[in-house]
This record gives structure tokens, sequence and C-alpha cells, in this order.
């Protein structure tokens, strides 16, 4: 039995925890935010959607500012004397008189407190105290019991607007019932030495503790999703270097052609990359090489350059991307360049229908496309191709496993992935495993260095005026801001309220272009920016990477310390792409601390994004490294490199050794649990992915 149909005959032990959050029961809205605040969208994402910290509720005697659970005996609940004065529950204590404040006007309040405490009923409450003259006091306790239950050591988990630690703590315990005792797929001896739980032992312990857990459930659980994320790489590796290769030379004469229509000889990084692709190219094995590169440094060019290379030897090649926008700059410049040396391109995307579509497909069939820049969609059914000889897949970590492993099977492909993303050195082992690394250094010619500057909010009417002069000279910018929504603190700024802002002064000028919003209308905004049709982008952080105008020169930053710097320098690199000089302006919240200002520090004196790379995984622990998602996570959950540094090589030798003496993971119990822990993080390898994400 291989490893796609083992995995398959055994999902349905997890199929109750691969169900969407919706199947938990919750009110419509609530479910609604939980799915905000739960990356992935299953029972199991809210299982590893771990604590940020713990409140201890065990304290009996009151304190100043800190968190007690009283026994109390309900004397008389008083009204408030004007509007701007609150409900005060009167209630004695063995610690004195203490008072239960509720503010608020609303018409069912009195109702519910004469509910909640009847004259002379024995209640707990738990909640922070404080004093006030001779009385304490306790706003609005967190939790009454009864009806409550409080728990004595209470996870708070991270929320968004409108989802309370309640309605988390319902949900989960409602999860955790449908939680098996899973095979066991680690190492027992690791288990025993390291003291570690099991998996549904180390979630309970985290998600429904006893008491405020040690290190050891949290360490559990990264090493599985660092060993879930070697044995996918290596399942990846061994699928495509174990596949026939053969030799892909060529006689220089496309290449010479493409780059005579660029107009600019490679930098001495170019043609080190090109020099050990060329190699692997060459050599009979499969290809499968990292091309890691900043922000501008030119991998677009390498990727061209070694894609006509492979058309050179006889075959055809492809890049894939994640978004169509993205595939569309590719293809403009495949236009160009390739289009200079005669060989003809195309594009296959989800807007290509009808005769394209199949003119596209017949060209890709026959071989009479040698190169061609797609999406998913490289990869349907019915994508067939003459001879593909090499597959690109750019920023790489936001495809799936299966994904990948898809383009492969085309053809006897070589495979070159490019990411934009700095990746600090220590990370690299963990997200791309054992592949070959070309690392680009240095910036293409012509290129100028973007002014940065620290600006405060004060100056925000400044910064108007300063677009309306850059409109008028023909220049495009940036407005990024932090959050999609308004968030529970006032100051956090939200694309809808700031585009309309904006489009109140500038008009027709004004795109909005944020994660939540319907793909065609997100696209739509974005082509009419690249077409010069708008002047003024309001986005999230979905402009992080692949957005190439050449005319935009001003980058907008709101709430600038809120974001990693690895996503900074990504989001600034999306100016200076041009002749024309470009700024980048970060607009902070509020006074800076001393951590903030010497993090964005770090940014106004450097534009190395390796350099700003390691000083973000030292200040956040690798938070938002590699810029997955807007709040900042390194394509993991669990695992801080900082933190389990130590546990990266030691996944990666685990997953090398399980996967030498059980290849299909089908010959021995712990392979077999493996298949399991795939599934657990979401590392399908079949063509229908098992699990969102």
């Amino acid at each position: 039995m291989g490893i796609v149909s083992a995995q398959e005959a055994e999902m349905d032990l997890l199929a109750p925890l691969l169900a969407p959050l919706g199947s938990l029961p919750m009110p419509e809205e609530k479910r609604k935010r939980l799915g905000q605040a739960v990356e992935g969208g299953r029972v199991l994402d809210l299982l590893l959607h771990l604590p940020e910290r713990y409140q201890d509720r065990r304290a009996a005697t009151p304190q100043e500012g800190e968190v007690a659970t009283l026994p109390v005996r309900v004397v008389q609940t008083q009204p408030p004397r004007s509007p701007t004065q609150p409900w005060s529950v009167c209630c004695d204590s063995a610690a004195g008189p203490v008072d239960l404040i509720y503010f608020g006007r609303r018409s069912w309040l009195g109702a519910w407190l004469g509910r909640t405490y009847p004259e002379g009923a024995a209640r707990r409450v738990s909640g922070r105290m404080k004093r006030f003259r001779d009385r304490w006091q306790m706003d609005a306790p967190d939790f009454v019991e009864p009806p409550d239950r409080i728990p004595e050591i209470q996870p708070v988990w991270p929320l968004v607007k409108g989802l309370g630690q309640r309605d988390v703590g319902r949900a989960m315990a409602a999860a955790l019932e449908l939680l098996p005792e899973l095979p066991e797929w680690q190492d027992r001896t690791l288990l025993a030495r390291r003291r570690w739980p099991g998996f549904r032992a180390a979630l309970h312990a985290l998600q429904a503790p006893g008491a405020v857990p040690d290190d050891t459930p949290r360490d559990r659980l990264a090493y599985d999703e660092l060993l879930a994320g070697q044995l996918a790489v290596g399942l990846v590796r061994r699928t495509v270097l174990q596949r026939p290769g053969r030799a892909l030379r060529g006689d220089g004469r496309l290449r010479d052609a493409a780059l005579a229509a660029f107009g600019h000889p490679p930098t001495p990084g170019q043609a080190m990359a090109l020099a050990e692709i060329d190699a692997d190219l060459a050599a009979p094995r499969r290809m499968l090489r990292l091309l890691q590169g900043d922000v501008g440094a030119g991998k677009t060019l390498v990727a061209v350059l070694a894609m006509l290379r492979a058309v050179e030897g006889g075959a055809q090649a492809a890049i894939m991307a994640p978004t169509e926008l993205l595939a569309r700059q590719h293809l403009r410049t495949l236009e160009k360049l390739a289009g200079a040396a005669g060989v003809p391109c195309a594009l296959l995307a989800g807007s290509v229908k009808g005769k394209e579509r199949k003119r596209v497909l017949a060209g890709l069939a026959d071989g009479s496309i040698p190169l061609v820049v797609g999406t998913h969609a490289l990869i349907e059914e019915g994508v067939a191709f003459r001879d593909l000889g090499l597959a690109v897949v750019d920023e790489q970590h936001r495809f799936g496993v299966a994904q990948r492993l898809a383009l492969t099977e085309k053809g006897t492909t070589d495979v070159l992935v490019m990411t934009a993303t700095p990746i600090p050195r220590t990370l690299l082992l963990t997200q791309w495993g054992e592949m070959a690394v070309s690392r680009l250094e240095g910036l293409p010619a012509g290129r100028q260095p973007i002014v940065t500057r620290i600006v405060s909010r004060e100056r925000r009417g400044e910064l108007v005026a300063r677009l309306r002069a850059a409109f008028r000279d023909g220049h495009r910018a940036y407005w990024v801001v932090r959050a999609v929504e308004e968030g529970e603190k006032h100051d956090n700024a939200a694309a809808e309220t700031t585009f309309a802002e904006l489009a109140a002064i500038f008009g027709d000028k004004v795109r909005l272009a944020h994660g939540t919003q319907k793909l065609e209308v997100r696209e739509a905004a974005l082509q009419d920016f690249a077409a010069g049709r708008a002047q003024l982008l309001v986005a999230t952080t979905v402009v992080e990477v692949g957005v190439d105008v050449p005319e935009a020169t001003i980058m907008i930053i709101e709430q600038a310390e809120r974001f990693g710097l690895a996503a900074l320098h990504q989001l600034r690199g999306r100016v200076g792409r041009g002749k024309a000089q470009s700024f980048c302006l970060l607009l902070p919240s509020a006074e800076l601390n001393e951590s903030e200002q010497r993090r964005l520090a770090v940014l106004r004196e450097t534009q190395d994004g390796f350099v700003i790379a390691d000083a973000d995984l030292e200040y956040r622990g690798g938070g938002d490294a590699l810029g997955v998602r807007q709040a900042g996570r390194i394509g993991r959950r669990l695992a801080d490199p900082q933190r389990h540094g130590g546990l990266v090589r030691m996944a990666h030798q685990d997953a090398a050794l399980l996967l030498e003496r059980d290849p299909e993971l089908a010959a021995t119990a712990r392979g077999a649990a493996a298949r399991l822990l795939l599934g657990v993080f979401g590392h399908d390898l079949t063509l229908a992915p098992l699990a969102a994400g």
C-alpha cells in the first residue's frame, strides 16, 4: 500500500478533528468570529490555537489589581443614581463588604442582575479586585458560580472583536470531547528522555489545565509540528529525486538574446546562482533547489534564464505563482525576454477560458508552447505537457506539499523554488529541509536605496498633502494598515475605515485590497492600481509579495510597530522598483517604547533583508519571519525557532531515519502513526486536500 492510499485509509480516525469549526455547537455569529480567530478553520485547528497565558483564579484573599475568587452573600442590588453611574450588587464576604459593579443602561440588565443575584443568595465570583474607599469592588465579574463553573486555572486565548474567552472555552471543551487517543508517532525513548506527554494529554494539559502547565506539553506539540514538516519535505524530496532525471544542456543562444533585451548583464549574485542551477540541470539526477533572494534581488531574471536553458535543451518549462496578478507579472517578463529570443510563451490561469484555454492546452501538449506561466490551473487534470523539463514554483511556502508535488508529476521535471522572503539561516533547515540553496545577494543595477522614515501620527495631514503633490507628478502610493476591521483596541487602524477616509479626500484615485474580499474584487483593485486607473492602494499585507508597480514610489505603513521587521521589509520592497527615488514612511500607533524604537531603527538603517531577518528572529522569536499571514507566523503555529531551535535538527534527523527505515510509512507501527501526524498538520499527499489550510 502506497503512502497516498494508506493515508486515505486511515483518515477516518481523524475525521471528527478535520471537520470544519461549523460542526461545533455554537451560535452562528460566534462561530464566524471563532473562524476569524483560529487559523485553518478545522476543529483540530482550534485545538492547536494555544493560550497566550494562564490566569490563576485560586486566590481567595483580595489584593489590589489582582484576580481573586470569593464566596459572597448578596445583600442588595442598587440601581444607578444617574445615567453615568453603574449598577452595584452589594455583598458580604469573609474579606469584608464587596460591591460587584456593572455599567450599562440596557433595559434587560436590571432584570438579569435580579435573577443572577437574588437577595440573600450565596455565590462565588471571580474577577479583578480594586479598593474604593473602605470597600472592595469587582467590575463585572468574569465568572459567577452558579451558573458558571469557575476554573482554577483559566487559559487566555488570542481573540478577535466580538469573541470572548468563555466563547472559546465552550468551543474548546466540545473539541476536546472529539479528540481520540491516537497511535503514538514519536519514538518512545525520546518521549521518556524528554518526559513528554502523549499528543492527547499534551493538548488537555494546555487547553484544559488543572495547573499552570510547564514547558513539556508545548515542546511536545512543537516537535510534532517540526517532525510533520520534515517528513512532508522528505517525502516530496524523495519523490522528486528518486524519479529518473535527465541532463539539460544548452548553447546559450536563447539566453544571450534575452539578456540583450534585458539591457544589463547579470549581477555577480545572479551569475553565481545561474552557475549552480546550470550544473544541476546538466546532471542526470533531478534538481530540487531553493532560490532565495532579497526583495528586488532579481530572482525572476534568474528563473527566466533557467527556463530558457531548459528550452535550449529541448524541453518545456513552467512557472507557477500563487496569484494571477503575480502570474501576469511573470508573463510580461517572459514576453519581453523570451519573446526577444523568439520563444513563445503563454498564461494558464482561472481567467483563461474558451478558445484561448484550448489553444494553450493544445500548445503545451504538442510542445508548440515551450514556456508557460500560471497559477494552480497548471496542476489541474487535463493539463498535459509534451516534455516538461523544469518547474519553477514562486513563493513556494504559499503552496501546499500536494500542489508542489503535483507540478513535478507533469513530466521528467527539475524543480526550482523561489522566495523573496529573507530567511534567517537558522530557519532554512526547518522550512526547506535538504533542498540545495542558492542565495542571491546584492541588487540589480539602477535601483536606488529606499529612504525610510519614522513619522508621528500627528503628521498624518502632511502625508495627505504630500500624496496630493506626488499624484500630480504621476506617482502612486500604498497605504498599508494592520487590520481589516476595528480591533479591541481603539487605535487599531482598519482597512475599511482608512479607505473611506482617503476616498473622501482623493475620490476615484483610491482602491481597497484585503484578504477577506472576494478574490475577483481584490484582483480588480490590484489590477486598477497596476494599470494606473488608481494612484492610491489601501491594503493589508496582501500586497506583501508579488505586486510589481514601478510607478509606486511611496509606502505608508500604519501601526508599524505591530509588524515584524521581515514583514515591514517585504512591504517596503513594493516601492523602489523603478528609477525614481522611493520612500517608506512608518507611522507608529503612539509613542514608541525603547524596544520598538530599536526594532524600527534596524529597518531605517539597513536594506539588507538577511540582516533584517536575523534581527527579526532575535526580537520576535521568528513570529512572522516568513510572512505567511498578516498576524505573523512562520508557517507553523507551535514551534518557536528561538526557543525550539535545538529541536529542528533533531526532527530533521528523526524524519530522515524514519523514511530510511519505512519509505512508504506503511511497514511499521510508527510509520502508520506518522501518516496520521501528516494529516494532523495538513500535509496531505493526495491531490485532493484532506484539510483546509
